[in-house]
C-alpha cells in the first residue's frame, strides 16, 4: 500500500509585487519595472514599508547595521 505524501511547501514570496513604482524613500530613485529590485533594501519603519535603492543602502551602512532609523541617517 503506496502511502501519500504531500507536495512540499513552497516558500512564501519575501515580498509581494508593490502597486505602481517603487521609489527609494531617501532620494526618490524610481526602480524599473513594479517590484523592489533584490538589491534594494527594504524596512519597516512607524508601521510602514519603506525601500532603499543600493546607492543609499550602500552610503548609510553602518547606520543601517546599527539599526537606526532612517530619521538619524
Amino acid at each position: 500500500m503506496d502511502e501519500e505524501t504531500d507536495p512540499p511547501e513552497q516558500p512564501a514570496p519575501l515580498e509581494p509585487p508593490a502597486a505602481g513604482s517603487v521609489v527609494c524613500a531617501r532620494c526618490g530613485t524610481t526602480a524599473e519595472g513594479d517590484t523592489v529590485p533584490v538589491t534594494w533594501l527594504s524596512s519597516v519603519e512607524d508601521g510602514r514599508r519603506l525601500h532603499f535603492c543600493e546607492g543609499c543602502a550602500r552610503l548609510h551602512i553602518r547606520a543601517i547595521e546599527s539599526r537606526l532609523d532612517s530619521l538619524w541617517w
